[in-house]
């Protein structure tokens, strides 16, 4: 009977201990951006909507805005978007006078897109807007981990899709090990 109870004992503190482990893991990234993302989108569409613009116009705008004399094809690569798709959306913006579309002198085949004066203020505009929630739902951070966030956010966002698709690489770190609300414990 003895020998069950330490039996018992022993598997049970297993379990716990995987338990514990598996707690202390932090979520996958997409797990936690996720939600984060979908509610930061949610609140964007109504002042997309004020502005009369959808949200790949939007993300039209800002591309141009960046790269002021782009081809269709260029932009869609850069959007990431497939050049025929966006062709309603750069149709709507051309109507609203927001892009303007020009034969490209180089190809006649090709149109060069660049935005209007008009287009610059409701893009600003609309950024001013979302960045505006934006800073509402950073201020839940403390300054130190605000700034170390957007930090963190402007260097993945600038990793190539290719490289975030590619998987760990050979001989990559063990996983470290993290806090009970998944960060990643401070070095010793």
């Amino acid at each position: 009977m003895r020998l069950l109870y330490v039996y018992a004992y022993d598997l049970s503190t297993r379990i716990l201990a995987s338990a514990m482990e598996d707690h202390q893991r932090r979520r996958d990234l997409a797990a936690m951006l996720q939600p984060v993302v979908r509610a930061l989108i949610e609140a964007e569409l109504p002042v997309l909507a004020r502005h009369d613009v959808t949200m790949w116009g939007y993300v039209v705008l800002s591309a141009l805005q960046d790269a002021p004399q782009s081809t269709q094809s260029a932009l869609a690569e850069k959007i990431g978007a497939d050049k025929t798709r966006i062709i309603a959306t750069l149709d709507d913006l051309q109507a609203a006078g927001l892009i303007s579309r020009e034969p490209d002198p180089a190809d006649r085949r090709a149109r060069l897109l660049s935005i209007t004066p008009a287009g610059a203020r409701v893009r600003r505009q609309v950024q001013d807007e979302i960045q505006r929630n934006e800073e509402r739902v950073l201020a839940e951070l403390p300054p130190a981990e605000r700034t170390a966030f957007l930090r963190a956010a402007v260097r993945l966002s600038a990793l190539p899709v290719a490289r975030i698709l590619a998987g760990p690489a050979n001989g990559a770190a063990a996983s470290p090990v993290t806090t009970a609300e998944g960060y990643p414990e401070a070095p010793q």
